[in-house]
């Protein structure tokens, strides 16, 4: 039993508990799983992401378990290959919690290296979203819903929001466009803007790469997420496609920023928790534990609400600046203006998207 669930306990059940009491003292193994480890390491994104997740989730645990929370901020794709080496060679992972993209989460779920969660008591009741698609069991479990917008300065836009993505091969933005450094989040979208559709995906790219040739002319930035914040903030770039939570984070620090959902549509992606294989008793326990109350209620409603982004737990109302944004989808409807890519798609595709960006953009 974990201090958090401790206090909600009913009566019934304590009786249940003091009826086995006398069996956990002779399995002391039980015990020593329970055992509370110096710290939990949990790998996170930077900037605002980083922020919420310690706000909505982690300082919460740690008040309720005592178990302090330290963040590695390792880029995602950087951490991948140390846990998968550690799980191979039956060492110690380097963190308990893996924050993840779903899609790299599923790479590492059918490489077998992940711990099956659907034992998490608070898995119940979770929209369908919560659960990975094409795999059995929760290797992985997804957390919430988030759109890689068309974001933009209003004042470099006079005559309103930009409708079609093709302002990014504008000559007159030229230094002062923005993507992520892998492409991640619009190349699928590069193929609708240079002129194909979804159903080019994955089979014919080209209409994305001969974009992605007149966008390099553009000469955009390249980063990760707290870059995007950053640059709004530092008035460096006039538009980009970035998470709305960048964008909505360099708004909430007073800079003007907008966002919106150009005519070729906007990439739908999720984000989820997993934990490696090959931790500690206790400490897989005690990860398992975090996990489960990330995905609580109290934890969705917080760390989400601060993301702005869509939780897996229903029922919870959007923040009173994102009602009715179409970049926080919460319908069937909402989400058919979005385009989705299978994650057994990105899966096998992914990282061949990723090597022709990086010959295009920074060969």
């Amino acid at each position: 039993m974990t201090d958090l669930t401790r206090l909600a306990l009913p009566r019934r059940r304590f009786l249940q508990g003091s009826a086995a009491a006398a069996a956990v003292l002779a399995a002391p193994g039980i015990l020593r799983a329970q055992e509370k480890p110096a710290e939990l390491i949990v790998r996170a994104w930077g900037g605002a992401w980083g922020d919420a997740l310690k706000e909505g989730v982690g300082d919460p645990f740690t008040a309720a378990t005592g178990i302090p929370v330290r963040y590695d901020f390792t880029e995602d794709n950087e951490i991948k290959p140390k846990i998968w080496a550690a799980v191979d060679q039956g060492r110690i992972p380097p963190i308990h919690v893996n924050w993840d993209t779903t899609t790299n989460a599923t790479i590492s779920a059918l490489r077998g290296v992940t711990v099956d969660l659907s034992d998490l008591s608070n898995l119940e009741g979770l929209l369908p979203l919560a659960k990975p698609v094409g795999l059995d069991g929760y290797p992985i479990v997804n957390t919430y819903a988030y759109v890689y917008v068309c974001a933009y300065r209003p004042e470099a836009f006079p005559d309103g929001a930009p409708t079609s993505w093709n302002v990014l091969i504008d000559p007159k933005f030229r230094g002062r466009i923005a993507l992520y450094d892998d492409g991640i989040g619009f190349n699928p979208i590069s193929v609708i803007a240079g002129g194909g559709t979804v159903a080019d995906i994955p089979g014919n790219m080209q209409p994305g790469w001969d974009f992605y040739e007149k966008l390099r002319i553009n000469e955009p930035l390249l980063g990760e997420d707290a870059d995007f914040t950053n640059w709004f903030q530092n008035g460096e770039i006039d538009v980009a496609c970035t998470i709305s939570v960048n964008a909505r984070a360099a708004k909430q620090n007073g800079i003007d920023v907008a966002w919106t959902v150009p005519q070729e549509g906007c990439k739908v992606d999720t984000d989820g928790l997993w934990i490696p294989k090959g931790l500690p008793t206790n400490e897989e326990y005690w990860a398992k534990e975090f996990v489960n109350f990330a995905l609580s209620r109290e934890a969705q409603e917080k760390w989400c609400s601060a993301l702005g982004l869509p939780p897996v737990f229903p029922g919870i109302e959007p923040p009173a600046d994102l009602a009715g944004d179409p970049s926080y989808p919460t319908t069937e409807a909402d989400f058919a203006k979005l385009v989705s890519i299978p994650s057994p798609v990105l899966v096998e595709n992914q990282p061949i998207w990723f090597e022709k960006f990086n010959e295009i953009f920074q060969g």
